[in-house]
């Protein structure tokens, strides 16, 4: 039996002769102490490299080797860290585990544990991460023939608060002088808080009346062009020689926080309730529609990765759709619509001639 210890261990290490594509023999830890188990893990282990050298089984991987392939080839993401800090919590559950054992019960179990410690949202994430990496590991890597179902909790529709023309005037009179410009610059182009505050002067072309966002900013990876209307013109006009290289400052340094005491003290000055800076961008957007913007414009202006998460803002203006319903009009007038409308004028007509008399 090839089972031995080391000076630099106190478990049971085993050394096992290379099968099938392997350059040299495997030397691994048991991860125990104690010989019995170190027994079972070795001839468990050499059964299973047995299947894979001479059946061409494939060879067992587990959650640990998953998840470390998972964040090399995610290294670029711009959720990498949160990602990281899931899969640690995860490693309580699911660390030493074979991706073959991870099945829906205790997946379902993940599930219910996350949701009583936070929230169905926040449980939410913690499952889509383990459904990448099934699905990596069976899709792409093929390390597995098949994963689970990872079903998520049902979320309700996200909040949209938006502001009308007069309460975002008084917001703006109440705001201290750089913050009401971020605010009027959010409204007018729809950019999230970190675009705005983080708005360098090498994206904006004043020339050319337009920004442009890099991928590595922006949320859904893809660089973002902004168009720049009137509005936004005269902010960055104002600001123009304030900075070297950020757009939006305060004394002399780029803004790092909006949502700060005066921000708040504007809210309740202007009388304004349940407002997050967030929602200026709930504002561009219903403002958008309500003035007829087509949704796959107001798509490409406010950057949104699916239209899905536009229409959110479909029902702030249904008169939009009036032009277009009115559009079958000219066809209905001489179908079934006329008909109906002569019915009614020859009802009409009878009843006129029986209030006189006549037959």
């Amino acid at each position: 039996m090839s089972l031995y210890r080391r000076k630099d261990s106190s478990y049971w290490w085993v050394k096992l002769s290379p099968i099938r594509g392997e350059s040299g023999p495997l030397q691994v830890s048991t991860g125990t102490a104690e010989k019995r188990k170190a027994t079972e893990f070795h001839d468990r282990l050499k059964a299973e490299r047995w299947e894979q050298g001479k059946l061409g089984a494939k060879p067992r991987r587990t959650w640990e080797e998953a998840v470390l392939k998972f964040l090399d080839e995610s290294a670029h993401k711009r959720t990498h860290d949160r990602d990281k800090s899931i899969l640690r919590w995860l490693d309580s559950v699911l660390g030493g585990k074979y991706l073959d054992e991870i099945d829906r019960t205790l997946i379902d179990q993940i599930k219910a544990t996350r949701a009583k410690i936070a929230t169905q949202s926040t449980a939410n994430r913690y499952l889509a991460v383990i459904r990448t990496v099934l699905r990596k590991a069976c899709y792409e890597w093929e390390w597995v023939d098949r994963v689970p179902k990872v079903s998520l909790f049902r979320e309700k529709d996200g909040r949209i608060r938006s502001l009308t023309p007069d309460e975002f005037s008084k917001l703006l009179s109440e705001l201290p002088p750089h913050l009401a410009d971020m605010a009027l610059f959010s409204v007018a182009t729809g950019l999230r808080q970190a675009n705005v505050s983080q708005l360098e002067w090498s994206e904006i072309n004043l020339e050319l009346l337009h920004a442009v966002i890099p991928s590595e900013k922006y949320k859904n990876g893809k660089a973002h062009p902004v168009p720049l209307n009137e509005a936004a013109v005269e902010v960055l006009k104002r600001k123009v020689g304030e900075h070297p290289t950020h757009v939006f400052t305060f004394r002399g340094k780029p803004v790092t926080q909006v949502s700060t005491k005066a921000w708040r003290e504007a809210l309740i000055r202007a009388g304004i309730d349940n407002f997050r800076w967030h929602d200026l961008r709930h504002t561009f957007a219903t403002w958008h529609r309500q003035a007829g913007t087509p949704t796959h414009e107001l798509q490409r202006l406010g950057g949104w990765k699916t239209l899905s998460m536009v229409e959110r803002y479909a029902h702030v203006a249904p008169e939009g759709l009036q032009v277009a319903a009115s559009r079958l009009d000219n066809a209905l007038r001489g179908t079934l619509w006329l008909r109906l409308k002569q019915r009614e004028t020859d009802h009409d007509s009878l009843f006129t001639n029986e209030e006189s008399g006549g037959s």
